[in-house]
């Protein structure tokens, strides 16, 4: 039986692969799948992390067999538990892509919401539609879509249970990208493996300090910028850049490093 999650490397780049036909749902061997992807990941981090979905959808969200067959007793460990692979996925220290080619509900999209950058379809369609089932997002996924489209508009999709497309969801600021049907894995593969090809020491830096941010405000995110800088200024990638960029100008090739 092949597993419902793939994790393959091209080089720099780490993909996550979804491929549990014919919806990609969340069951528990789907969600064992992302919690040793997002462990291996954690303890060796590539230069950037591409999620996508093979399938007509990425992903109907969870197997409502889940729900029924949760013990009460146990509800709260296990929600926790799976709140964790998002956490774990949001603190990698690399660029994540979510790449969303057309419908993608509940659990699938709180893990969109997890990663760095979402890039889709114009025509896909997202929602957290737990209303269905009297619940609520348990992944995360109420608080990171109010991080990023503002309470009013997370207060909206998580009540309605509405699907809402991509093309609207890029003019709330919930994705960054639209690309094309035709070519679009291409194209978000290779609009991945240009974050892999990176700094990722600064790509880490700038997480951090987004994620100051987030936890405390533009204060805090200012007590941060100068140890991170002055860190940034010792490393090899950063002395090469300058170089390169002062002999050959800003189109340069520096390969970076990462030290």
């Amino acid at each position: 039986m092949n597993p419902p999650l793939r994790l393959t490397h091209d080089g720099p780049l780490a993909i996550l692969i979804l491929d549990s036909p014919p919806l990609n749902l969340f069951d528990l061997a789907m969600w064992d799948a992302w919690e040793a992807a997002v462990t291996r990941l954690s303890a060796d981090p590539p230069r950037a992390v591409l999620v996508r979905a093979e399938g007509r959808v990425v992903s109907a969200g969870v197997d409502v067999r889940v729900f029924a067959d949760t013990d009460p007793a146990a509800a709260e460990a296990f929600w926790a538990r799976r709140l964790r692979i998002a956490q774990d996925l949001e603190a990698l220290p690399c660029p994540t892509v979510f790449a969303a080619h057309s419908l993608t509900l509940t659990a699938a999209f709180e893990l969109a919401l997890a990663c760095d950058l979402i890039v889709a379809t114009p025509a896909a369609r997202f929602g957290l539609v737990e209303r269905k089932v009297a619940f609520t997002p348990s992944m995360g996924g109420t608080q990171r879509l109010a991080g990023r489209a503002g309470p009013g508009r997370a207060r909206e999709l998580v009540l309605t249970g509405d699907l809402y497309r991509a093309a609207t969801l890029a003019e709330w600021g919930v994705v960054n990208a639209l690309f094309p049907p035709a070519g679009f894995a291409e194209a978000v593969h290779g609009y991945a493996m240009r974050l892999a090809a990176g700094p990722p020491r600064a790509h880490a830096a700038t997480k951090r300090v987004v994620r100051a941010f987030v936890d405390g405000g533009v204060a805090a995110a200012d007590a941060l910028v100068p140890p991170v800088a002055a860190a940034l200024v010792r490393t090899e990638d950063h002395r090469a850049a300058v170089a390169a960029f002062l002999s050959d100008g800003p189109d340069h090739t520096t390969t970076y490093l990462g030290r």
